[in-house]
């Protein structure tokens, strides 16, 4: 944060101190310079869980376009990275440092990739090149399913460390249940992990089966994820809990005008003539079916929708969204989708530098504990102290309380809150509310104002002890800003 030591820059020069005293590891140099590295790429973001959680489904619906899974050989996953591209382009990296481009098809299940040289299970992971504009902000990593049981067995990473490679993790789970909370409690073992737990994001990603898929389901399910927000055990986990419809998160976003047609046909039909073949997918399949729509475009809807997609689609279009735009907008946004890209947004794409730092961080952690040498117990007390001082992860766990009303201020009061601790972007301009370019003495006289109010309400008795020590935070974040103000700050940064 502004206003003390920048956490990137803090971490950046602890990095190249420690590769100072560990310049004759090659093991440790390699490590510590590829962090210094990704501080110059996106931010790296792994969906991760279990076998059929719509770990692929949630990436496509992302992006946009269907271009999950990839898959090798007969159908084996491996870790697939998606990065931003000129063109569609997939290449493959195998063990013993083989590399080969690989031709890519689309197909029904996503992309498909042929390997003609390394055996399929060689690759031990694939790089795809993608046009998207998402991806110029983020890159995401599609994990192999996480085994069954993967918290119950005493080891840190069923998913080969998956959190080690991200800056941040998308968990998918049907219901959060305990074996999950054990995971990622096992998997985020350290200093760092336990400071700042403030880079997962928990998705109950098959929402729609809440409830046994009536229409409301994805309303129960956000009440579900609100209910585990607040559950200190998950808190202590990750930075927010939200409910996600996979499935018809992805259908709005590739809605095609052949499916809309069959859907308007559907919801012509008499109610009482058609629920009765949306209780079962072999009715609504079955040759009795009463409409003119063949099985076939029928199995389809089922493939993209699922039959919880095609009884919300068919009761949305005669509730008024009768067209195509308006039913893909409508599905998008009752899916929780936006929810999520806004949630991406804000706890890691405009945290990325933070996200990068606190990996850094991390992997310095585990370079210290695996090789132990003179000169690493002063990193050690140094990395301790940057965390200690890291104002910038009591920022994102106050934001998330915010963003649920945690805390139970009023609305005018938690809207200020959430602008100056970046929450509507963490240029200095953005935190105090001015959209046009600003004089430093304009900036000066806000964020003083701004902290003078947060100061009295740190102290004020008609406040509960939570929302006084979030003032207390804030207060240290107008704080920042004043002296980032007074040091002289670049006008490039006041925009």
């Amino acid at each position: 944060m502004s206003g003390m030591d920048r956490l990137d820059e803090s971490v950046w020069a602890l990095l190249h101190e420690a590769l100072r005293v560990y310049q004759d590891s090659p093991r440790a140099t390699l490590h510590l310079r590829h962090q210094l590295a990704r501080f110059e790429q996106p931010v790296r973001i792994a969906v991760a869980g279990p076998w059929q959680s719509g770990k692929s489904t949630l990436i496509n619906a992302i992006l946009g376009e269907e271009v999950a899974p990839v898959e090798v050989g007969d159908g084996r996953q491996t870790v697939t990275w998606y990065e931003d591209g000129p063109a569609p382009r997939a290449t493959a990296y195998s063990a013993g440092g083989v590399v080969q481009e690989l031709p890519v098809t689309r197909s029904t299940r996503g992309m498909r990739v042929e390997l003609s040289g390394p055996r399929p299970d060689h690759v031990t992971e694939i790089v795809v090149k993608w046009p998207s504009r998402t991806l110029r902000h983020m890159t995401l990593v599609d994990t192999p399913a996480l085994p069954a049981g993967a918290g119950d067995d005493g080891r840190a990473d069923g998913g080969d460390g998956i959190l080690d490679d991200a800056d941040a993790v998308l968990y998918l789970t049907r219901d959060a249940r305990d074996s999950d909370l054990r995971f990622l409690h096992r998997a985020q073992e350290g200093a760092v992990a336990n400071a700042a737990p403030v880079n997962v994001l928990l998705v109950l990603s098959r929402a729609d089966e809440v409830g046994g898929g009536r229409v409301d389901a994805l309303l129960t399910a956000r009440q579900l994820a609100r209910r585990h927000r607040r559950d200190p055990r998950v808190g202590a986990l990750c930075v927010s809990v939200l409910a996600l419809g996979g499935l018809v998160a992805l259908a709005g976003r590739v809605l095609i005008d052949g499916d809309f047609g069959a859907l308007a046909v559907l919801a012509a039909m008499p109610r009482a003539d058609l629920e009765p073949y949306l209780l079962s997918t072999d009715r609504f399949v079955g040759p009795a079916f009463p409409a003119s729509l063949d099985a076939g475009l029928r199995r389809g809807l089922l493939e993209r929708f699922g039959l919880f997609g095609v009884r919300l689609a068919t009761t949305l279009i005669r509730a008024g969204f009768d067209s195509r735009p308006k039913l893909s907008a409508e599905l998008v946004r009752r899916s929780g989708l936006t929810e999520l890209r806004e949630a991406l947004g804000r706890y890691f794409v405009d945290r990325a530098e933070v996200l990068k730092a606190r990996s850094a961080l991390a992997a310095l952690e585990r370079v210290l504990r695996a090789e132990p040498r003179q000169g690493s117990a002063q990193l050690s007390a140094r990395l301790e102290q940057i965390l200690a001082s890291a104002h910038d992860f009591r920022e994102l766990r106050l934001l998330a309380a915010l963003a649920d009303a945690q805390l139970s201020l009023d609305a005018e009061l938690s809207a200020e809150a959430v602008r100056l601790i970046g929450g509507n972007g963490t240029a200095l301009a953005a935190r105090l509310g001015i959209d046009y370019q600003a004089s430093i003495g304009e900036l000066w006289e806000l964020g003083a104002d701004a902290l003078g109010r947060w100061q009295d309400h740190s102290e004020d008795p008609l406040l509960n002890l939570d929302q006084r020590r979030a003032a207390q935070v804030i207060v240290r974040s107008c704080e920042g800003m004043l002296a980032e103000l007074a040091g002289g700050y670049p006008p490039s940064r006041v925009q």
